[in-house]
């Protein structure tokens, strides 16, 4: 691995988002907040800065950018724009540990929240909050890939190494092209749901914001109390609309739209995400509907989606929920929603493809000299693919059970301990009990708010991109130029 291309990749990746600190001083312009202004112009210096100083002090790669030095590069990229989009926050009073708390949060799509006092930000803090999730939507490397045509670096390798599942979504032959495709759709369903809502009747710098984390499938809220703030069933139903395309195949999706719907049809991942979409939201209907709560349908089609999509917006307080709603809700919470997809979690195809491995794993134990390939819509799929899904659910729960023995044994409850680390790993944002949907997380003990931090951050990464870096030999074999 060289170090300094790795450095080169990543100031370049900051000399970009160091413009994204300019947006909120329109909201400033337009909506006040004067006491902000200072906080957003010094993070956009401080981070063009060190990625113009980082770019001088690197060199480039040219066009054979390794496969690690991708993965290098994802990693120092993710956790250098966190730590910087804090700034603004800091601006605004909040402690060093709870505003990269909040950072991450928001460019990882978790949508966890330490705000207690939301009337602590303004509007223009609230959108940068909002615009975070958007960036951290399709991702920051995807938009780099995207916006720079003429990078003169291995961007397909950068490209892959960034998007979630097992497989990336190709729809050109060039991988340049495909980023600038998925972020117009994603630009345009964004437009589309900004409409909506604001037809649905919610005030227009809301819909802003939620449009922004909806298509982000990232849940923060200007509003205390989420979605069920605004006591309207005609915006649930518009964000219920996008948050279910915010959890499926953006290329998918993009083939869809250029006339070719029956991919839809098709496509076993996108049937297997209905299906628990549809199933889940069934199910939790009937038990809401057994103890008597008020809209049952409603309720449980939005949190259903929400969970599973890794939203994590509220439409009612669901902790109040019985323990049967409850298990449902937390058996969503390690599905996810589609590779390909703005969603988190360990993704549905990987769902797939386990359940397709350990059949044909039933079906060699009966007849041991047959040959049983694990198939996916028609196609083999490769060993090295199956391989790779096999190490992720290992290093999933590995790092989920670190995490929550580490919560639980700094002060939390079980419940609150097991459901934040799930909900931090995969990006979900609410948990149970003291991180249920309403609360915060500003009243846990400041060890585990880092751990928290460094768990959403491996968990956007899907974890294998950063443990690999625990392994001696990336870092012997480590060279500033080689």
């Amino acid at each position: 691995m060289r170090i300094s291309v790795v450095i080169h990749v990543v100031g370049r990746v900051l000399r970009v988002l160091g413009a994204a600190f300019l947006a909120p001083v329109v909201v400033i312009v337009l909506l006040g907040e004067a006491d902000a202004l200072g906080g957003f112009l010094l993070g956009g210096l401080v981070t063009a800065s060190a990625g113009q100083l980082m770019v001088l002090a690197g060199r480039e790669p040219g066009e054979d950018l390794r496969r690690i030095e991708a993965l290098a590069v994802v990693a120092g990229a993710w956790l250098l724009v966190a730590l910087l989009g804090a700034i603004p926050y800091v601006w605004k009073g909040l402690g060093i540990v709870d505003a990269t708390f909040e950072s991450m949060s928001g460019f990882t799509t978790t949508g966890a929240t330490i705000l207690v006092d939301f009337e602590q930000l303004g509007p223009a803090t609230m959108f940068w909050r909002a615009l975070t999730q958007w960036l951290g939507g399709m991702g920051v490397i995807t938009l780099f890939v995207a916006v720079l045509p003429r990078l003169g670096v291995g961007v397909r390798q950068l490209f892959f190494a960034e998007t979630p599942g097992p497989t990336a979504p190709v729809l050109t032959p060039h991988v340049r092209d495909t980023a600038a495709y998925l972020w117009r759709l994603y630009a345009g369903l964004t437009a589309a749901e900004l409409i909506a809502l604001t037809a649905a009747g919610m005030p227009f710098f809301d819909a802003a914001c939620h449009s922004l984390t909806t298509l982000a499938a990232g849940g923060f809220s200007p509003s205390p109390l989420s979605i069920m703030g605004y006591r309207s069933p005609a915006i649930e139903w518009v964000i219920c609309v996008f948050m279910f395309l915010a959890g499926a195949n953006f290329a998918l999706q993009y083939r869809a739209l250029l006339g070719r719907p029956g991919e839809l049809l098709k496509d076993e991942e996108f049937k297997a995400y209905a299906g628990v979409a549809l199933g889940g939201a069934v199910l939790l209907s009937s038990i809401l509907w057994l103890s008597g709560a008020a809209e049952p349908v409603r309720h449980a089609l939005f949190q259903t989606l929400s969970i599973l999509t890794t939203t994590g917006f509220a439409s009612v307080d669901f902790d109040l929920w019985s323990d049967h709603a409850k298990v449902v809700l937390l058996a969503l919470m390690f599905i996810g929603g589609s590779a390909g997809s703005a969603a988190g979690g360990a993704k549905v195809l990987r769902h797939l493809l386990i359940g397709r491995y350990a059949l044909s794993e039933l079906r060699r134990t009966l007849h041991p000299r047959g040959v049983f390939p694990v198939k996916l819509g028609g196609r083999v799929v490769s060993e090295a693919i199956v391989r790779g899904v096999l190490v992720f659910f290992l290093s999933y729960v590995f790092v989920f059970a670190v995490t929550a023995a580490a919560m639980i044994g700094l002060g939390a409850d079980i419940v609150t301990g097991v459901t934040a680390s799930a909900a931090a790993l995969g990006n979900i944002g609410p948990g149970f009990a003291g991180v249920g949907s309403l609360a915060s997380y500003g009243d846990l003990h400041p060890v585990s708010k880092v751990l928290l931090t460094v768990t959403m951050w491996i968990g956007r990464l899907e974890i294998v991109a950063v443990l690999a870096f625990f392994r001696w030999e990336v870092w012997r074999a480590a060279r500033w130029r080689t």
